[in-house]
C-alpha cells in the first residue's frame, strides 16, 4: 500500500512538473461585459442577456468575476431615432443592471452607463453614485454617444462628467473611438486632446481605455495612432496616467487580426503587462480562446490574466 501511495504521488509529481494536471491559466476578471435587457436590446442591435446568462458564460469559461457596464447610453445615441422620454429610459436601464447583479456581489461589479454630452449626465452621475451596486465605475461610449474630441463644446462636457465621476470616486472606462458610422475624424489628434484636455479632470480614480484604444479589432490604423500617444506618455512617465490602464477586449479575433497581431503585441510590451486589464465584451468562452492566439508567451498571458483592476479590488 504504502510503495502504491509513493507511485502514484511521484506520478502526480512528474506531471505536474510538465504541466499535464496544471490548471489552464484563465483570467481573474472579465473587465468588459454588459447586459442587455429587452427593452435596449433593440435599441443596441443585440440580444437579451440577463445577469445569470452572463454568470452562466463566465462559469462555462473559468472566470470568477466580471466588470459589468450599462449600456443605457443607447437610449442617448443621437445617431438612431430619437427615443421617447430619454432619461427615463436611461435611468430604467441603470437601474435593472443594478438590479441583476445584486444577487451576484462577490462576482459582478456594476457600472453606470450614460451619453456624456447630454444635460442630465451629471445628475444622472450623482444618482448612481448612490447606488451600491453602480457605485463603483461610469461607462462612456463616444462612438454611440457621438463625442468629437475636436469639438471645444464636447471637450467642456467631458471635463465636467470626469470630474462628477472622480468626485464620486466612480472609475471610469471609455470606449474613446469616436463615430464610426458618421465616420468622425480619429487619430493621434484625438488620443492628444483626451490625454491633454479631458483627462487632468479624473487624477484620482481609475481610467481604463477600452479596446487598446480602438472599436474591435485592431485593422484600422487609426487605431494605432491614438494608441501610440498613450505609449509615449507612459514611456515618459507622464503623471496625467498615473491610474490608466489600456484594456484589450475585442482586439483579437476580429477582422483581418491575424495580420495585425505582432503589432498588437509589440504594442503591449510598449505598454508593460501591468497596464493591460483583459476584457471580453461578448461571449467570454469565444473571446478568451481568441485573446490566447496572440502570440504571447505563456507567462505574459498569465501575467495579464491575473491583473485586477483597482475598482474589482
Amino acid at each position: 500500500m504504502h510503495t502504491m501511495r509513493a507511485v502514484l504521488l511521484c506520478l502526480a509529481a512528474s506531471l505536474l512538473s510538465v504541466g499535464v494536471m496544471q490548471e489552464p491559466t484563465r483570467p481573474a476578471v472579465d473587465h468588459h461585459q454588459h447586459l442587455f435587457s429587452p427593452a435596449v436590446a433593440p435599441v443596441a442591435a443585440g440580444l437579451a442577456i440577463t445577469a445569470a446568462d452572463l454568470i452562466a458564460q463566465l462559469d462555462q469559461t473559468g472566470i470568477r468575476r466580471a466588470a459589468v457596464f450599462s449600456v443605457a447610453y443607447q437610449f442617448g445615441n443621437p445617431n438612431r431615432p430619437a427615443v421617447e422620454d430619454e432619461y427615463v429610459k436611461v435611468k430604467a436601464e441603470n437601474d435593472r443592471v443594478a438590479r441583476e447583479i445584486a444577487p451576484y456581489p462577490d462576482r459582478l461589479r456594476g457600472f453606470c452607463g450614460l451619453n456624456p454630452l447630454k444635460d442630465y449626465a451629471v445628475a444622472e452621475i450623482a444618482r448612481c453614485a448612490t447606488m451600491p451596486a453602480l457605485r463603483h465605475g461610469l461607462k462612456l461610449h463616444f462612438g454611440n454617444s457621438d463625442v468629437m474630441l475636436d469639438n471645444p463644446a464636447h471637450i467642456a462636457k467631458l471635463r465636467d462628467v470626469f470630474r462628477a465621476a472622480n468626485a464620486a470616486g466612480m472609475a471610469i472606462v471609455v470606449h474613446m473611438r469616436s463615430s464610426v458610422t458618421q465616420a468622425r475624424p480619429y487619430g493621434a489628434a484625438q488620443a492628444r486632446a483626451f490625454l491633454n484636455e479631458v483627462l487632468p479632470s479624473a487624477p484620482d480614480v481609475t481610467v481604463q481605455i477600452a479596446h487598446l484604444g480602438g472599436a474591435g479589432g485592431y485593422d484600422d490604423p487609426t487605431f494605432d495612432e491614438a494608441l501610440g500617444v498613450f505609449v509615449d506618455a507612459l514611456a515618459s512617465h507622464d503623471a496625467r496616467l498615473a491610474h490608466a490602464y489600456i484594456e484589450i477586449s475585442g482586439v483579437a479575433g476580429l477582422g483581418r487580426s491575424r495580420d495585425r497581431m505582432p503589432l498588437v503585441v509589440s504594442r503591449i510590451r510598449q505598454i508593460g503587462l501591468d497596464r493591460i486589464l483583459y476584457g471580453s465584451d461578448g461571449p467570454p468562452q469565444a473571446a478568451w480562446a481568441a485573446f490566447t492566439q496572440l502570440p504571447l508567451t505563456p507567462s505574459e498571458i498569465a501575467a495579464i490574466a491575473s491583473n485586477v483592476a483597482p475598482y474589482m479590488r
